[in-house]
């Protein structure tokens, strides 16, 4: 029996943060370590709020820690067009019953790596500022970060500028360090996020399995869809997921190893991360960019995981 692997999620939940989420605490294949929450979609107040309530929902039982106030330099740019003005709009949630430790979250990250007797894999699916904190505080444990697997950026296109994704853009100071940190990312940029569609027809079918878990994570994908059929989506882009679902399922994943920068200045392209896909600089390749994934393999693993929480209605 492989022995699960020791992860740490750093997020700001969000419904593809908190789907995410769904997922990894269902895989027997991983094994939360410790979680933050990260200034992102909205405010670190709310992200740490709708952080709990996930935890409690999910049964995730690791500690938690509250991540920076914003950027490491940047202002804050919440963004509740996308996830409403809570960060996690939609179905109603538990009273949360987990409280945060009482350290930051570069902090908590530390600990977990310091103590853990196998390095521990990060998993960041929103702006990377705890992540950078972490290296800026503590370069001594790099070597105990196994890898990032992180949502973010987009080799040929971007969301929220035409050069730039919104976690990146956020805080790119933070995203720029991590990448030029030298330890193995991960990327699941919007190159294969956009084609991580969740369809109706496969709300339908997670909502049938009835469980409490499989009912809200349903709610969560109509909600999110709301937002993304308005601008002619045919189904929800579930991008966080896509970090998760990498190391539960590699097979299901296109990647190709290439140099990715990231742009800090620049009127149009701040937030942009420029993969060198042809090798025309001398810089050796930092990053695993995923490009492609089976669409209908992605579905199933969050079917099978919403259904690992317990038998339902039927």
């Amino acid at each position: 029996m492989t022995r699960p692997i020791p992860i740490f999620l750093d997020g700001d939940p969000g419904h593809d943060d908190a789907i995410a989420w769904m997922l990894a605490q269902a895989s027997p294949l991983l094994d939360i370590r410790g979680v933050s929450s990260v200034c992102g979609n909205q405010t670190i107040e709310k992200t740490t709020w709708n952080a709990r309530r996930v935890m409690t929902l999910l049964g995730i039982r690791a500690p938690l820690a509250q991540g920076r106030k914003g950027p490491l330099v940047a202002e804050p740019m919440p963004a509740p067009g996308i996830h409403g003005e809570s960060g996690l709009d939609g179905p109603a949630l538990p009273e949360p019953a987990v409280e945060p430790v009482d350290l930051p979250a570069c902090e908590l990250m530390a600990r977990v790596l310091a103590e853990s007797p196998e390095p521990v894999t990060l998993v960041p699916t929103g702006p990377l500022t705890n992540v950078a904190a972490l290296l800026l505080a503590h370069p001594e444990l790099k070597s105990r970060i196994a890898g990032i697997s992180l949502m973010g950026g987009g080799v040929t296109q971007g969301n929220w500028t035409p050069a730039a994704e919104f976690n990146i853009l956020v805080d790119p100071e933070a995203a720029d360090l991590v990448f030029r940190s030298g330890v193995p990312i991960t990327m699941a940029g919007l190159d294969v996020t956009e084609q991580a569609l969740v369809f109706p027809e496969d709300f339908a079918r997670i909502r049938a399995l009835g469980n409490p878990v499989a009912g809200v994570v349903a709610d969560w994908l109509e909600f999110f869809y709301g937002f993304h059929r308005n601008i002619g989506y045919a189904g929800a882009p579930v991008h966080d997921a896509v970090a998760v679902a990498a190391l539960i399922a590699p097979e299901l994943f296109r990647m190709e190893e290439m140099y990715v920068a990231v742009e800090t200045a620049g009127e149009y392209c701040r937030g942009a991360t420029i993969g060198d896909r042809y090798h025309l600089t001398d810089h050796a390749p930092n990053a695993r960019v995923i490009l492609g994934l089976d669409r209908a393999g992605f579905v199933q693993l969050l079917v099978d995981a919403a259904a690992s929480y317990g038998e339902g209605r039927t």
